[in-house]
């Protein structure tokens, strides 16, 4: 059985797999400062709360966070007893990265693209939600060709309220109407529909400029903030929030990984 961990600098995702489908997913706060020792101790209790403590037979790992890469090795090895794989441009990922310098690509957009490639056949663009919001161009050859990088929605939300003395923290939900009739209401705005806007925006110059543009380019969203933007645009034709994890499945199938 597989288990697939994804270590962002917001959230951490893991999802344990049967080879037929998952289990059990997990979304996690990312901690630089828990220790080899408390991050195991979570593995086992998650495991332990799904009744799964002794199932797991294989695990693979994707990190942006460099300092808690080995931390989490080292979690796996001493807590679950295996050594996990760790995915970068050294295994067969399943696309080509053709960028300028395919060693700087996160290795979550490497495999967001995989799974993307794999899972919906033909060109697309992955936007995926998190600390910051990535769109990756994927051709229909299977290749991350590049795209965009920009500001997530909680940090631009965060940053709002940081540097503007009378603006004061907000939930992250739309408001009735794009004209905010009060403060708070407007922020919403700003944040939400603000936010859903810049997605199409960006998202419309990429297909004009996608390597197989004339062709339906399907576009996936992803990642744990999706939702919130989903339901107010209609540019986002799948919605697959563990669509990472999907891309790690099958990054450790085509390395000879069983599940």
């Amino acid at each position: 059985m597989l288990l697939a961990i994804d270590i962002g600098n917001t959230n951490i995702t893991l999802g344990l797999c049967d080879g037929a489908s998952w289990l059990r997913q997990w979304r996690a706060h990312t901690n630089r400062e828990q220790t080899a020792d408390e991050y195991g101790i979570l593995l086992k209790s998650l495991l332990h709360d799904a009744e799964l403590d002794t199932a797991v037979t294989h695990i693979i790992l994707s990190s942006v966070v460099p300092s808690l890469t080995a931390t989490f090795s080292q979690a796996c090895r001493q807590y679950l007893g295996h050594v996990p794989l760790e995915v970068g441009l050294h295994l067969d990922v399943g696309i080509g990265v053709a960028t300028d310098h395919p060693a700087e690509v996160g290795v979550d957009r490497i495999v967001n693209a995989a799974a993307a490639y794999h899972l919906h056949p033909g060109p697309s663009i992955v936007v995926d939600m998190g600390t910051a919001t990535k769109f990756d161009v994927v051709t229909a050859v299977g290749e991350l060709v590049g795209g965009v990088i920009a500001p997530g929605l909680q940090l631009t939300a965060d940053a709002l309220t940081s540097r503007a003395a009378k603006l004061g923290q907000v939930a992250l939900e739309a408001p009735p109407q794009a004209i905010g009739r009060n403060t708070i209401h407007a922020m919403q705005s700003g944040l939400i529909l603000g936010y859903a806007s810049l997605c199409e925006g960006i998202v419309a110059r990429l297909k004009r400029e996608h390597p197989d543009q004339g062709q339906p380019i399907r576009v996936l969203g992803t990642g744990g903030l999706i939702p919130l933007i989903a339901r107010h645009t209609e540019m986002i034709d799948v919605v697959d929030p563990w669509l990472t994890l999907a891309g790690l499945r099958l990054i450790h199938e085509r390395n000879g990984g069983a599940t």
